[in-house]
């Protein structure tokens, strides 16, 4: 099926947010429209429109004049198996003992790493994201240096790597995955079947904290928060109260210029930074709880 993208930009947030509103309420309407700032220090948004229709060029043209945008790009992408695609880009990686990788990679494991198996088909928390890839590190170098959490709480877990990885390296730990998305929790618990991880790992909806699983077995020795900067200071509060004293936090999905709020925020409520590692443009932070 013949798809096609439409992108222009703005000079500010507010004109761009309006001509997002408009986008989609052309005919053909769009599968789905992006308003983001370009990360370039220009302080220039970027409206995107993804559509299964060719759109009308013309009516483009007029809605970027009178929204003050640059003329729209309209591009006719190629029919692309993207599954296979992703499975073609995405090699294993290798964070400590883990070894993360797509079924067509479950042959190449190496002797003495532990494998964990997530699809191209679910790629986002792969091991491939810097995020995902400085908590497994995380995680790795507390269990070499001997830390041993008896109770792990994953919070916003995406596909529950980081929930598998932790029940891997601390098998006597309790460890339970939470997303506020129930897709994300179906997702998840797909991956623990496929892992032989299931009843290690309870899986469970929940905003934040607010689970009667999660409730009955805090506070945590250890918190993993894969999320984003905006959820990780507003959970800060509620972090310190279900991390047990001298308990740990590993707490990623921030970017590098970011990181100082979020330490910020969690040194007002009781946590001490042990550890930052940047990776590309993403930070990881590990905090102890005092």
């Amino acid at each position: 099926m013949a798809t096609w993208t439409a992108f222009t930009t703005l000079p500010n947030r507010a004109s761009a947010e309006a001509l997002g509103e408009a986008l989609e309420a052309l005919p053909p309407e769009p599968e789905g429209v992006g308003v983001f700032e370009i990360e370039d220090g220009s302080g220039r948004w970027e409206v995107g429109g993804y559509f299964t229709e060719a759109p009308d060029e013309t009516v483009l043209a007029l809605l970027a004049a009178a929204h003050s945008a640059n003329p729209f790009a309209v591009s006719e992408l190629p029919e692309t198996d993207w599954v296979a695609h992703v499975r073609r880009e995405l090699r294993p990686v290798e964070a400590g003992r883990f070894f993360v990788h797509g079924s067509h990679d479950a042959e190449k494991v190496p002797e003495g790493r532990v494998g964990l198996l997530i699809d191209a088909a679910m790629a986002f928390g792969t091991g491939h994201h810097g995020t995902t890839l400085g908590c497994l590190k995380a995680i790795d170098l507390m269990a070499s240096e001997g830390f041993e959490p008896a109770t792990v709480a994953d919070i916003g877990c995406g596909t529950a790597v980081l929930a598998m990885a932790a029940a891997i390296a601390w098998p006597e730990s309790t460890v339970i995955a939470s997303d506020i998305d129930a897709q994300a929790v179906e997702v998840a618990e797909a991956n623990l079947r496929i892992n032989g991880l299931s009843e290690r790992v309870d899986c469970v909806e929940a905003e934040g904290f607010a689970h009667p699983d999660l409730e009955s077995t805090g506070p945590f020795d250890l918190i993993l928060a894969n999320i984003l900067m905006g959820p990780l200071i507003d959970l800060a509060p509620t972090m310190a109260e279900n991390c047990r004293s001298d308990g740990r936090a590993v707490l990623s999905g921030i970017l590098v210029q970011q990181a100082d709020a979020v330490i910020s925020a969690y040194e007002s409520n009781g946590f001490r930074l042990e550890r930052r590692d940047d990776i590309g443009e993403w930070t990881t932070l590990v905090l102890r709880r005092s």
